[in-house]
């Protein structure tokens, strides 16, 4: 299926919306479509013409992220070694949580507007499932871990980060020394002698 591309001052005024959106999120402020046309100098009925909802901009602004975290994930299941697979995989996931505004509330939605969003976060979930099965089957992780552990496991370690603060390179570095701990106490117990 092919789209119709945008007329170019239509696609000026998407790039424009989208734009305002990211920088409204990364301060923190919450989407008002309305907000969004007026700081982006644009009528509203512009805006409500491209995104029908605040969902549905806050999902498009989230879109990349989770792309590039499906892409990752897809290269972590050809990982021959289950343990470096899943590690990699929780890194990246925990690294976008804590430098992308818009991965936490779009992951949190219990709905979503956009089908792509759906399928993204399909794949991610399905991804982590995938992962931490083939870590346990291999002995790499404790028998007692589920895959809907590690969903409110790696949030713990965005929130706690989000409340440390800092700068985006000190927030990365928070968030690793926190997944190292939490990685830590996933690993399976080696045999005893």
């Amino acid at each position: 299926m092919t789209t119709t591309p945008r007329r170019k001052d239509a696609a000026r005024n998407w790039d424009r919306i989208v734009a305002v959106a990211r920088d409204l999120v990364d301060q923190g402020t919450p989407l008002q479509l309305n907000d969004v046309a007026r700081r982006a100098e644009l009528g509203v009925g512009t805006v409500y013409r491209h995104f029908a909802t605040p969902e549905a901009l806050l999902e498009t602004i989230a879109t990349p992220c989770l792309e590039n975290l499906a892409a990752h994930g897809r290269q972590a299941l050809a990982d021959t070694d289950p343990w470096r697979a899943l590690e990699g995989f929780l890194t990246r996931t925990v690294e976008a949580q804590v430098t992308d505004a818009s991965l936490a509330p779009v992951t949190a939605a219990p709905t979503d507007a956009l089908p792509r969003t759906t399928e993204l976060k399909t794949a991610l979930w399905s991804t982590g499932d995938t992962l931490l099965a083939s870590a346990r089957e291999a002995g790499a992780v404790r028998p007692d871990l589920a895959s809907a552990d590690l969903v409110p496991l790696m949030c713990g370690i965005a929130h706690a980060v989000n409340v440390h603060g800092g700068t985006p390179a000190e927030r990365i570095d928070t968030a690793h020394r926190y997944l190292s701990a939490l990685l830590g106490g996933l690993r399976a117990a080696p045999p005893h002698a």
